[in-house]
């Protein structure tokens, strides 16, 4: 599937808004990203950039991605994002101590924020299955910047056994962003294997997205529900365009009824 093939699907299922993910973009180039912005324009589609695809800063261990990730500021600008997307960390660094990557992750995002202060863009940093909602509120607070808050991800912090409504409570005023997905667990699966906590569509997991929603509308939200499914569950199977396309439906039914 192309960008254009995606925005195209997006329009089809009457959605108001798309993320889109760096890694999938075909050209960083101003030519290309202007007229992706013109097609954004063209449908009337809200936009997140997303940048940090799979690991992002590594936790601290890649300051070539920190370029990277600060390069990205300009593209989000140049697409006509307010808000773009960020990874610090991930699952791959999950189990490594926490409170340094905490501290240099705190360094790199005050010195990035400083140019996504200039360019007028929120930077969402995603709990990508790495921290949990006390140690991101540490860092949201210690960056300390209203240009850096949380893209908040339903389902990584169940996976870190944070319950999600209790960490929307924490950090429901930081959120500009959000990847909304929903999880079955595998009868028969042992628990450190990842199937026990995979995607399913939105309303047939565990998650209490009902609640989550009406959080953020209490909080007057105004960004986007981005629906994922990072790692589809065995009865999603290949039906990935079905799971997302009823998703939408549930997540229209929620907005409809607040």
């Amino acid at each position: 599937m192309t960008t254009q093939d995606y925005l195209a699907r997006a329009k089809e299922l009457g959605v108001d808004g798309v993320s889109l993910e760096s890694c999938f973009i075909e050209s960083f180039d101003a030519s290309y990203l202007a007229d992706l912005k013109s097609a954004l324009d063209g449908y009337g589609f809200d936009r997140v950039w997303a940048w940090g695809h799979p690991d992002g800063l590594e936790g601290g261990k890649n300051e070539a991605e920190l370029k990277a990730m600060i390069e990205n500021i300009s593209y989000a600008k140049a697409i006509g994002a307010d808000v773009m997307r960020v990874v610090g960390s991930s699952l791959a660094f999950r189990n490594e101590p926490h409170g340094p990557q905490l501290e240099i992750l705190t360094k790199w995002f005050k010195e990035a924020v400083k140019v996504a202060e200039e360019m007028d863009i929120v930077m969402a940093v995603e709990n990508h299955f790495d921290f949990n909602s006390d140690e991101f509120l540490q860092l949201i607070e210690d960056v300390g910047s209203d240009h850096f808050g949380l893209t908040f991800d339903t389902g990584n912090f169940t996976r870190m056994l944070d319950e999600p409504v209790k960490a929307m409570e924490k950090l429901g005023k930081y959120v500009h962003a959000t990847h909304v997905k929903d999880l079955k667990v595998t009868p028969g699966v042992a628990a450190d294997e990842w199937f026990f906590f995979s995607c399913t569509a939105i309303g047939d997991g565990i998650l209490d997205i009902k609640t989550l929603v009406k959080q953020l509308h209490d909080l007057d939200y105004k960004g986007m529900l981005a629906i994922e499914l990072d790692f589809p569950h065995p009865t999603v199977g290949t039906e990935e365009d079905a799971a997302v396309a009823k998703s939408v439906e549930y997540l229209r039914g929620l907005v409809a009824d607040l």
